[in-house]
This record gives structure tokens, C-alpha cells and sequence, in this order.
């Protein structure tokens, strides 16, 4: 799930940055939070439900 949400804000990032015109700063934080979230998901692993 968290993998999912990353991926979304990667793809969301790169759309910002290559097509559309958005604030520098709101880039930087759509990444940042995509970063931290790959990293959460690398440190939780996997678990049983």
C-alpha cells in the first residue's frame, strides 16, 4: 500500500516537473514525501496481517 502511494507521488512529481508549471517548493515536497514513504516501506517490510 505505502509502495502504491509512493509511486502514485513519484509519477505525480515527475508529471509536475516535466509538464506542468508548479511552484519549485511544492515539487520538492511531493518528493520528499514520496522519499520518505519508499523508505518506510523498505524499514516496516512486510508483515502478516
Amino acid at each position: 500500500m505505502l509502495l502504491g502511494i509512493a509511486v502514485l507521488l513519484v509519477v505525480l512529481w515527475l508529471l509536475g516537473f516535466l509538464a506542468f508549471h508548479v511552484t519549485t517548493a511544492a515539487i520538492h515536497l511531493i518528493l520528499l514525501v514520496a522519499l520518505v514513504l519508499v523508505v518506510l516501506h523498505f524499514v516496516r517490510g512486510r508483515r502478516a496481517l
